[in-house]
């Protein structure tokens, strides 16, 4: 199935133009592509950056709830560990 597309305007200065123009023509893209392809390429990245953010603030929530935590040099010596090649389980957890 096609997913139905809807055209929609975007304003842009004259040298912004000229430079997805001149991308569009060195990649043998349309600058249309071009556009489409920037701002897919965006949403994925600020979607993901969302997810992040939501991810940290219900991380908080939980530590305001229950005061589980590691301490930084917990994290710092497991980190290393694992940066050494050592697998190792994460650390436990504790008020």
């Amino acid at each position: 199935m096609t997913a139905i597309t809807k055209p929609m305007s975007v304003k842009l200065d004259q040298e912004t133009r000229a430079r997805i123009e001149h991308l569009a023509t060195v990649r043998r893209r349309t600058p249309h592509w071009m556009v489409r392809e920037a701002i897919h390429q965006f949403i994925e990245r600020e979607e993901k950056r969302e997810a992040f953010r939501q991810d940290g603030i219900k991380a908080w929530n939980e530590y305001l709830n229950n005061g589980q935590h590691v301490t930084m040099q917990e994290a710092d010596e497991w980190l290393a560990a694992l940066e050494a090649g050592q697998d190792r389980d994460l650390p436990e957890c504790h008020d």
